[in-house]
């Protein structure tokens, strides 16, 4: 019997060598070791748990730990990666956030239901709360002065190129009005505290200005994320004809490069440093006295090597006023911004994220940005 068991275990081993197995189903995790005995789908320890939430459709098993028989090795063998793909994601939006294992729980547990259990990427109509160009409902927004969070109304219109709230729920005008085309968000579950949170950042007088947002509701908050990508898809369409598709989905919504504490002066270099919270968002680099401050303190823009930006480890000699030891020098061709880190390895992270920032040509449209720094009061 334990023989039986042994060869059965090896054919299931076997199947993770098969083309599209050697990955994770749904985040593309590399080495699964799970599967789902009733979907015929590998994946990795991560999402098998994700898995569990949905226990009527899929039923998973350790491929290395768990018992197997012939006939739910013989159904793996049947089906696999490659043909549950094709089947469950055909027609994916090209717009629509396919997560990664480096992405949130919420993310991926709510591809894992779109997928599986309401079957979205088999009926278009079932994708209409994310691609018909118009969405309202009521989310919880983050207070600006008092940190509450109060049931503001949202609309997202296509047609008017806008994501807009309002403060009560009968006002006519509302309170603020995002243009798509300066809107990002990102899931940012930890540093707002809740596990919905989701971060909007847009353009005001091309100031960047931060809402913090979430619902309860884990498919609402995904299905706005995804709302405003496919705005962001349709308004790139329109403003970039000449751009590939691959070229436009890389510009839909972006995570931060890094964030985090450091210190830093003023530019003088002779005031005290002071500890803030720093943010890189592609070539913007703001800091904040409090991560959820709507409006940063200050923000510079750093351009790329061939246009005079450099970062050195450690600080010019004769500064003082620091309390953390491992110092950045950011060179911009107008003047330096001193920084200090915590640890060594802040120091090494920051230093390795300005990098791919200065190591990257500036577009023809970053050097109407750079301008407009450089002449800001």
């Amino acid at each position: 019997m334990a023989s039986d068991q042994h060869k059965i275990r090896e054919r299931v081993k076997q199947l993770l060598e098969k083309p599209g197995n050697g990955n994770c189903a749904d985040c593309g995790a590399a080495d699964p070791e799970w599967a789902s005995y009733t979907l015929g789908v590998f994946m990795c320890l991560s999402c098998s748990g994700l898995h569990k939430n949905i226990a009527q459709i899929s039923k998973v098993k350790s491929v290395l730990l768990d018992p197997w028989s012939s006939s739910e090795v013989e159904f793996m063998e049947s089906v696999g990666n490659n043909a549950a793909k094709a089947k469950y994601e055909k027609i994916v939006p090209a717009f629509y956030y396919t997560p990664t294992h480096k992405d949130c729980t919420l993310l991926r547990e709510q591809w894992i239901r779109a997928k599986y259990e309401r079957k979205e990427f088999q009926c278009v109509k079932r994708q209409e709360p994310y691609s018909a160009g118009y969405r309202e409902g009521f989310l919880w927004k983050r207070g600006r002065d008092n940190g509450q969070f109060l049931s503001r109304k949202f609309i997202l219109s296509e047609r008017e190129g806008v994501l807009k709230y309002f403060n009560k729920h009968d006002a006519r005008e509302p309170k603020a009005i995002l243009k798509i085309n300066t809107v990002n968000a990102t899931f940012q579950p930890t540093k707002i505290g809740v596990n919905n949170g989701l971060q909007i950042t847009y353009l005001k007088d091309n100031s960047t200005r931060n809402i913090f947002i979430y619902q309860e509701d884990g498919k609402e908050m995904v299905d706005w994320f995804n709302a405003i990508r496919a705005a962001r898809y349709h308004y790139l369409e329109v403003a970039f004809p000449g751009a590939s598709k691959s070229e436009l989905l890389q510009k839909l919504t972006r995570n931060y490069i890094k964030e985090g504490y450091m210190e830093k002066t003023g530019p003088k270099h002779t005031e005290g440093f002071k500890k803030r919270w720093f943010t890189m968002d592609d070539r913007r680099l703001m800091y904040f006295k409090d991560p959820l401050d709507a409006y940063a303190r200050g923000e510079v823009f750093i351009g790329s090597r061939e246009n005079s930006y450099t970062v050195l480890p450690g600080l010019p000699p004769n500064i003082q006023g620091y309390h953390w030891q491992f110092g950045i020098t950011i060179v911009t061709p107008d003047r330096k911004f001193l920084c200090a880190c915590e640890t060594e390895e802040d120091q090494k992270d920051w230093i390795a994220a300005f990098q791919t920032v200065i190591n990257r040509p500036m577009q023809p449209q970053e050097y109407a940005v750079e301008a407009y720094f450089k002449h800001k009061p």
